[in-house]
């Protein structure tokens, strides 16, 4: 079996059996593309050929191309379950990158916005134009939610339920969870929906019922989104680089901050594991010293 057909029928699995995303399915592709890159550089023709030595080689090569090092972890791991599932079709006898292990990620904390900020970016759209209505329904429910943004992408008009002011997300993996959103977020999805995405969806001969449109009607892609956040930091003039994981890292925080238990979030955000949800504890500044204040006996102002 040529490394072609092999790479097919990886792709396959990933699909059918591990139900990934088109977006994960692509990085799988790209990691698996870059291996067999540095094969044939090294006239290594069969994935049988491949040992610890080999795998040595290609982490050099990986970091000779100046990777950061969460770039270089998540190719191992993609790797990994490569040679997993090669392993588990007898094309080879030992997973060689088991050996290897992932280099520590550089520990950075998640950048959200203060409320301030915030602020600002909420008063800038301009609720009598289509686009405006779209833009503010789309920074309110990002940051009511906390939603990825390739999952605000796939939203549809079924997956809002107003009665109970909840959306329903799939979510990685296909996994389904409903979130609910407060009334700012309603009132912004209201106006949108019964007049700019009309609007909008005239400009489109193609009935479609996603939610949130581009100014051609057709259904915003990611890479919109991202647009139109930058556009808007852009147009707010604050000092802050914002894209579309801000909003989800600033609804955690804020959850967080204001009281609500690591579990909730976690359920919220759709986090498999609580590890991924707990990088989200830390404390603003302001609520450090809004604490400090409050509890330090020598802290509060003499009377």
């Amino acid at each position: 079996m040529d490394n072609s057909t092999i790479k097919e029928q990886f792709n396959q699995y990933l699909q059918i059996e591990k139900n990934v995303s088109p977006y994960t399915l692509k990085y799988y592709n790209q990691d698996l593309d870059d291996l067999n890159l540095f094969l044939q550089q090294e006239n290594i023709s069969k994935y049988s050929d491949v040992d610890d030595r080999v795998v040595r080689f290609f982490l050099t090569y990986l970091y000779q191309k100046k990777l950061s090092r969460k770039s270089v972890a998540r190719k191992i791991s993609s790797l990994r379950t490569f040679f997993k599932y090669l392993e588990r079709e007898e094309i080879i006898t030992g997973n060689p990158f088991l050996a290897i292990s992932l280099p520590k990620a550089e520990q950075t904390l998640p950048h959200f916005l203060y409320q301030e900020e915030l602020n600002e970016i909420f008063k800038l759209s301009d609720l009598t134009s289509p686009l405006g209505q779209r833009n503010q329904a789309l920074l309110e429910l990002m940051y009511a939610t906390g939603i990825r943004v390739s999952e605000c992408a796939n939203l549809s008009l079924d997956s809002i339920d107003f009665s109970l002011a909840t959306i329903l997300v799939m979510g990685k993996g296909r996994k389904e969870r409903y979130i609910p959103f407060g009334s700012f977020a309603e009132t912004a999805l209201q106006q949108y929906i019964r007049d700019g995405r009309k609007q909008l969806a005239d400009k489109n001969p193609e009935e479609t019922r996603a939610l949130f449109l581009n100014a051609n009607g057709r259904p915003i892609t990611t890479r919109g989104i991202r647009y139109v956040l930058q556009r808007i930091v852009s147009d707010a003039a604050i000092n802050v680089h914002i894209h579309p994981h801000a909003l989800r890292h600033t609804f955690a925080t804020h959850m967080l901050n204001e009281g609500a238990d690591l579990r909730s979030v976690q359920e919220l955000l759709g986090h498999d594991h609580l590890s991924s949800t707990q990088i989200y504890t830390h404390i603003t500044k302001d609520r450090l010293k809004d604490v400090y204040m409050k509890a330090h006996p020598r802290a509060k102002t003499k009377e």
